[in-house]
Formats: C-alpha cells, sequence, structure tokens
C-alpha cells in the first residue's frame, strides 16, 4: 500500500477517536483508578452457577469509559452472563455494552456482537477492564460502529475478565461467548435493546470467533436474529499456522494458543511441555499483547519448549486444533470474510480456503481482499467496510456471493 492510502486508514483511525470523545454528551476527566477483575467482585462468577440457559444475564452495571484520558460520551454497561465452555460445561463470561447517545437508526437499535483480536492472557487484557482505563486498542475500530448508530457488544471471552485461565485461540467457546453476549445485552436493563437484528463482527483471533458464531448460531442460538456476520483476519487452522509463526517474531501468538488450548481442556496431555516451555507459558499469562507478550514470545521455537519434536501431531492435540477449525457447518445468515493479501502474521493462504468450504455447504459467503494491506492495516481497512455491510445487511438488501 502506498504511503497516502495507509495514512488516510491511519487518519480515519484518529478521527475516529476525536469523533468518540466529542458525541452528544461532554467529555469528562477520566474516573479513579479501577480494580483489577480478580480484585472486583463483579466479576467473580456465582458459586454455584445458578440454573439457567445459555445468555442469561447474571449480573450489570452502568460504568464510564475512556480514552485518551477523557471519558467518552457513550452510555456503558459491563455485564456478566452465562455461556457454555469448549466442552460444553456452563461457565460466567464478562463484556461491555456500549450505546450511542444518538438517536437509533432502527427500532429497536441494530446490535452488533464484536469479538476483539488477541489481547493477552493476564486479567488486565480483558476488554471491559481495558475501556474502562482508556487502554482498549480497538476503541477506534468499535468507534466506528458506534458512530453508525449501532450499539456494541464486546466479549471479553472465557477466562479473561473472569477467573482463567483465558481460552486464547480456541474457536468453539469464542463463538459461544460471542452469541451469549448478544443474548444477554438484550436482556439487561438500561440498555433496552430489546429484540432486534443483530450482527456479528470480528477480526483476526476476533475473526475466529465471529466465523465460530456464525456457523454455531443455528443449532446454539437460533432465536438470534442474526443479519449478517462478518469474519476477517482468520487463523482459519491452527495446524496450517503455527508452522509460519513458529521461531519467527510472532511466535507468542502461537504459544498463547497452546496456554489456551491446556486452559480450555484440561485431559490434553501437557507431559510434552518442558520446564522451559513451563516457565514462558506461565510468563506470558502476566502479560498483555499490547505490552511485553509478544517480546517475551518471539522467535521462540515449540520444539525448544516441549520434550517431543512436533507436540501437535499427537493425536489427541490434532483432534482439538482440527474442532477449531471453521468450515464445517453452514452458517445460516450472510457472511462476508475478508483478508489482507500481504498479511504477515496469519498467511492469505491459511484463511482463503474457508471461502470454499462455506460454498460447498451452501452458504450465502462474499470474500474480499484487501489490497496491499498486513495483518493491522487489514483490520483497519475492515472495519469501514464491515460497518457498510452490515448496513445493507440490517436494510434487508440481498447479499452477494463469491460462489
Amino acid at each position: 500500500m502506498s504511503p497516502s492510502p495507509r495514512l488516510r486508514l491511519l487518519s480515519a483511525c484518529l478521527l475516529t477517536v476525536l469523533a468518540l470523545t466529542t458525541l452528544p454528551g461532554t467529555a469528562t476527566a477520566a474516573p479513579a483508578a479501577v480494580p483489577l477483575p480478580s480484585a472486583d467482585p463483579f466479576y467473580q462468577p456465582p458459586n454455584p452457577l445458578p440454573a439457567g440457559k445459555p445468555g442469561d444475564l447474571l449480573r450489570s452495571r452502568q460504568v464510564k469509559v475512556t480514552v485518551l484520558g477523557l471519558e467518552v460520551p457513550v452510555s456503558a454497561w459491563q455485564i456478566l452472563y452465562r455461556s457454555t465452555s469448549a466442552a460444553g460445561a456452563p461457565m460466567a463470561v464478562s463484556g461491555t455494552i456500549l450505546v450511542p447517545r444518538t438517536p437509533s437508526t432502527g427500532k429497536p437499535r441494530q446490535l452488533v456482537s464484536y469479538a476483539v483480536g488477541a489481547h493477552g492472557l493476564h486479567e488486565t487484557c480483558a476488554p471491559s477492564y481495558k475501556m474502562r482505563t482508556g487502554t482498549e486498542n480497538e476503541v477506534a475500530l468499535i468507534g466506528q460502529f458506534l458512530l453508525a448508530g449501532f450499539a456494541v457488544v464486546i466479549t471479553d471471552y472465557q477466562g479473561l475478565g473472569t477467573p482463567g485461565p483465558h481460552t486464547m485461540a480456541v474457536g468453539p467457546a469464542a463463538g459461544h461467548a460471542m452469541l451469549d453476549a448478544a443474548r444477554a445485552a438484550q436482556k439487561t436493563p438500561g440498555p433496552e435493546l430489546g429484540v432486534g437484528p443483530v450482527g456479528i463482527y470480528g477480526y483476526s483471533q476476533g475473526g475466529q470467533a465471529a466465523s465460530h458464531a456464525g456457523e454455531l448460531q443455528p443449532s446454539y442460538a437460533p432465536e438470534l436474529q442474526v443479519a449478517g456476520v462478518v469474519a476477517g483476519g482468520i487463523p482459519r487452522d491452527l495446524r496450517q499456522l503455527f508452522p509460519t509463526i513458529d521461531g519467527g517474531p510472532f511466535s507468542a501468538l502461537m504459544i498463547g494458543a497452546v496456554s489456551g488450548h491446556m486452559g480450555a481442556y484440561p485431559d490434553l496431555p501437557a507431559e510434552f511441555i518442558n520446564e522451559a516451555g513451563k516457565r514462558l507459558i506461565a510468563k506470558q499469562r502476566t502479560e498483555c499483547i499490547i505490552g511485553t507478550m509478544l517480546l517475551t514470545g518471539a522467535f521462540k521455537r515449540l520444539k525448544d519448549l516441549s520434550t517431543v519434536p512436533d507436540p501437535i501431531k499427537d493425536p489427541r492435540w490434532d483432534a482439538r486444533l482440527a474442532a477449531d477449525v471453521p468450515g464445517s457447518h453452514k452458517p445460516t445468515a450472510p457472511v462476508l470474510l475478508f483478508h489482507g493479501d500481504f498479511d504477515e502474521v496469519i498467511p492469505f493462504k491459511v484463511a482463503k480456503p474457508l471461502l470454499a468450504d462455506y460454498c460447498a455447504r451452501g452458504a450465502t459467503v462474499e470474500w474480499r481482499t484487501t489490497h496491499l494491506t498486513e495483518h493491522i492495516l487489514g483490520n483497519i481497512a475492515g472495519v469501514p467496510m464491515a460497518v457498510a455491510w452490515l448496513k445493507s445487511r440490517f436494510a434487508g438488501v440481498p447479499a452477494a456471493t463469491s460462489c
């Protein structure tokens, strides 16, 4: 991408931040220090969980969201809601609802369930915590959905705000968390969103979550009126992705995914992790991507952290990683997939086969390439496209197909 388009994309994000701080209302100084999730009773699930269904609201509270040291004039609520782990067990997940103070373009207001990209493994990486402390790195992207008039609900995923470990890169758990966040948002007193159309958006780890949410929705949350699913930068098959980042500058993401699967599936054999691997995973569980996690895990090789040459070829690990591959079920809502053709983190060739998988199952799916974009710019370029695409779906315009 030439410097001019790059600057236009980055400028758009900066303008979004400025627009957020000048929405109707008055931007004020950020609130006092926010307690860590582990020190905040709100994040601690009832023990045992009360009887109920996925998407049930356990508790909610109104909060303030900050950016650039200022309170953002949007209405915000934190929620704790019931969901389902990758292993099928009931669990509690935290999240945040954001509602713009501008008139709704739909009755009821359209809702977007938004899944963030990889944030890390520590409790301070939870989007609900980062939005209150003014450190959420995707706030300008989320803001574009708010500026379009949509309400947005952002899941923290399993074990990130709530007690961990965080199940990073475990697709089924993330898909459940996205769908149940939308269910809970529609039940939360205060936003008064009611039952209405829902859009789904995610990129990178969030793209994995969004694709699983789209596939799981017909069987897991059939009552949700999903108008469309947008998934970008998808790490479609971790078994194909790991060899491309192993030993490189982004190997921390591989180690985080290994940690995430160990947290999601206690039955997975952990004996292949050697002492160096255990120390590194323990260290990374105290870190965030925007911080030290990428540096701590950079240029590490899986074989140097394990007791066997290629641990992911263990049949038990292979089966769990295979369950993360989207494309095995038909999403009934239309889908938009996008990927940067110069993505240096998740290669284009890893993601593109999902188009053929969905086409083979009869889905309505469109593929768009964000040309000359690497991983970060792919998301920056994709969000305005996603907002426009979801507006059309909410308006009932038939979706195009690339099949």
